[in-house]
């Protein structure tokens, strides 16, 4: 019996999808937790560039939760979405779900973090996000 459940994901397409390789991971199999926050970095910044319209830098991690661990071979899904924006900032919330044994089609959720990015231009600074126009 598996200690692995099925867990329902969130409606939408994932913003990224990665399966980590060997690499990816130390002498047992477990992948590196900076190797999925680097991930989970780079799925944050896809809405948040979105939505700030233009680059974005991150600047806080809120919070961050390690559920469940990670191998090699795993394919990851993370799904992005902003939870706040402010006046130069958004903030993302992102949940990573971990398909094993694919033909068992075991999915567990493995990550949830809280990120903060600040909006830039070109040279770096910050800038303000943009007013969504109304329907």
């Amino acid at each position: 019996m598996s200690d692995t459940h099925q867990t329902s994901l969130p409606a939408g397409m994932p913003t990224i999808r990665v399966m980590p390789m060997p690499s990816d991971a130390n002498i047992h199999g477990d992948v590196f937790g900076g190797w999925i926050m680097a991930q989970v970095d780079i799925a944050g910044a896809v809405p948040a560039a979105r939505r700030a319209n233009g680059r974005v830098a991150t600047i806080a991690v809120n919070s961050f939760l390690f559920k469940q661990p990670v191998f090699v071979g795993d394919l990851l899904s993370f799904y992005a979405e902003v939870v706040k924006v402010g006046n130069t900032s958004v903030t993302v919330s992102v949940e990573v779900y971990a398909e094993r044994n694919r033909l068992q089609a075991d999915t567990v959720k493995v990550t949830e973090a809280t990120l903060t990015y600040v909006a830039t231009d070109e040279h770096r600074k910050p800038r303000q996000i943009p007013k969504l126009e109304a329907l």
